[in-house]
């Protein structure tokens, strides 16, 4: 199913993100976490691709199985890192042969060990998502980024940045994880002033480990609430009081946003079927 059809329904949707193993040795332990979260039937899941193309063939293979063994509809990520044109037609002749309908046209980060120019037949996920609309049959997502992109010069230049990407093909986006429901709400509304009509699902994290705090800040530079960096640094030193402690604050997270009218809400779920399990069961009469 295309995730525009998902998306028009009124039900509130609640939707994971799993990654594929970035060596070969370790798929079936990969395979079978990405396995463990669609057991537990989520509205629909994402597959995140590797820098370069890395793990391509490992992320067609377990949307694949999601989907088959399942029943759960799947999105495929596609990067621009190291892609051709004619290597972007190919991967998205391979979905569709694997019966992927969706897929999350990205940028992509520039690996530290890439040798030469990353971006060269495509410097933007815009051109991405435009050539994939040309090629036609897939429902296209992009990101988007509440506190802005790190590279971006400002707020304003990354919002328009995004319209382009909507105009391009994009008919839906998740965002960038955050911690302080308010960034949503403010991001959201000057997406709106900016003409973006398409639906915007809001990307939770729960942070089960302090290391995996530093990283987001280190890498997408978010704000953390200090009501958040008390929690943490309370429960750092207890992985079990840690982990529920994330699981809580990300639902906490989530029920605001229900409750604040929002349908669709897309959490990263670091390959962990028992946070996707500890979430589900705090929102089960409420979903």
């Amino acid at each position: 199913m295309k995730l525009n059809e998902i998306l028009l329904k009124d039900d509130v949707t609640l939707s994971f993100e799993v990654f594929p193993p970035k060596v070969t040795a370790n798929y079936e332990a990969v395979k079978e976490a990405a396995y463990g979260v669609a057991k537990l039937k989520p509205s629909y899941m994402s597959v995140t691709y590797g820098a370069g193309g890395s793990t391509r063939g490992n992320t067609l293979k377990i949307a694949k199985g999601i989907q088959d063994t399942y029943g759960v509809t799947t999105i495929a990520h596609l990067t621009c890192v190291g892609a051709t044109k004619e290597g972007i037609r190919q991967a998205v002749m391979d979905m569709k042969e694997a019966g992927i309908e969706n897929v999350l046209a990205l940028r992509g980060d520039r690996p530290k060990d890439f040798e030469g120019e990353p971006f060269t037949d495509y410097h933007y996920a815009s051109e991405l998502a435009a050539d994939i609309r040309e090629f036609g049959g897939m429902c296209i997502g992009g990101a988007c980024y509440p506190e802005g992109h790190v590279e971006s010069e400002n707020t304003h230049q990354d919002i328009l940045n995004l319209k382009k990407k909507v105009d391009a093909g994009c008919e839906f986006l998740t965002t960038q994880m955050f911690f302080d429901n308010n960034i949503f709400y403010n991001f959201l509304c000057r997406v709106r002033e900016a003409g973006i009509d398409v639906p915007v699902i809001p990307g939770i994290m729960p942070i089960t480990r302090p290391a995996q705090l530093q990283n987001a800040v280190k890498l997408s530079g978010c704000n953390v609430p200090m009501r958040f960096r008390s929690i943490v640094d309370c429960f750092s030193d207890n992985p079990e009081a840690m982990q529920q402690a994330g699981i809580i604050y990300a639902t906490d997270q989530i029920i605001d946003l229900i409750a604040n009218g929002v349908k669709h809400v897309h959490v990263y779920s670091m390959n962990k079927p028992e946070v996707v399990k500890g979430i589900q069961e705090s929102l089960s009469k409420i979903i």
